[in-house]
């Protein structure tokens, strides 16, 4: 069981006392039974050319559907899968847990629906990664290129980024997309002291980043538009000011203080 997460437990067929893998792919997965296999498809080609070892940790995060089931069947297929069971509801807590249990020198969050190709997480890892203890993906970033998104959704984007400028981060153009590289020992710092279940998780990562004295480095993508996002422009641009102000409040609190942690642990 997780340590950081009561509600977590990891497949027992996996060996949790193997050798540090040199990347970890942790994939928060609610209700993915139907995109999880092709990108888990697409995932093992690409492992199959680089000459690194690897893991991909598939959390399965309170599912009404068969994604558990489906997460397992391929852990038995592929020895470097492994499958995390989280059943209270939330990607910040998904990705928290997946990202603490996970073993690699480098370790990438993936969204389950694969909207980035692959094959760009290349630029993610060293040589590209030199120098830089985050990098996160970016729509939005100079070279980056959006596939298929209808003009509404981009909007809806920008208002969310607007209020994030505004609010919390000045520096970035695309906090929200869902995939980002950190360094092993900055994961296990910053995700120790996450406190954020819901969508503004990755703020409240880059905004302790940034207080941590961290380089972040935001990378153009390619992404293709996904028609089943839930994203909703109303109810999400208000969840995620609210989380904002939660943010500052923690922060003013100490709740992100390295110290708080290790003495609750003590």
């Amino acid at each position: 069981m997780d340590p950081q997460n009561a509600d977590s437990r990891i497949s027992d067929s996996q060996d949790s006392d193997s050798q540090q893998p040199f990347l970890s792919i942790v994939i928060p997965a609610h209700n993915e039974e139907k995109r999880l296999p092709p990108s888990l498809h697409k995932i093992d080609a690409f492992l199959k050319t680089q000459d690194y070892t690897a893991e991909v940790l598939i959390v399965e995060n309170g599912s009404q559907d068969n994604t558990a089931a489906v997460a397992k069947e391929y852990a038995g297929r592929y020895p470097y899968i492994r499958v995390m069971e989280v059943d209270t509801r939330g990607k910040g807590r998904a990705v928290k847990a997946g990202m603490l249990a996970a073993k690699g020198q480098y370790r990438f969050i993936c969204d389950a629906d694969l909207s980035m190709p692959i094959d760009e997480l290349v630029h993610f890892l060293p040589p590209y990664a030199e120098g830089n203890d985050v990098i996160i993906a970016s729509r939005e970033a100079h070279g980056a290129r959006r596939v298929g998104e209808p003009l509404y959704r981009h909007l809806m984007g920008r208002i969310n980024t607007l209020i994030i400028k505004l609010f919390a981060l000045r520096g970035y153009e695309d906090t929200q997309c869902g995939f980002k590289m950190f360094k092993a020992d900055v994961a296990d710092d910053l995700f120790t002291v996450q406190q954020l279940n819901g969508i503004g998780f990755d703020v409240e990562l880059l905004y302790i980043a940034g207080k941590r004295g961290y380089s972040v480095k935001e990378q153009p993508i390619t992404w293709y538009f996904d028609p089943y996002s839930t994203m909703r422009l109303v109810d999400d641009s208000l969840h995620m000011l609210k989380e904002i102000f939660e943010i500052r409040q923690n922060w003013r609190k100490g709740y992100y203080d390295k110290a708080t942690v290790e003495n609750s642990q003590s």
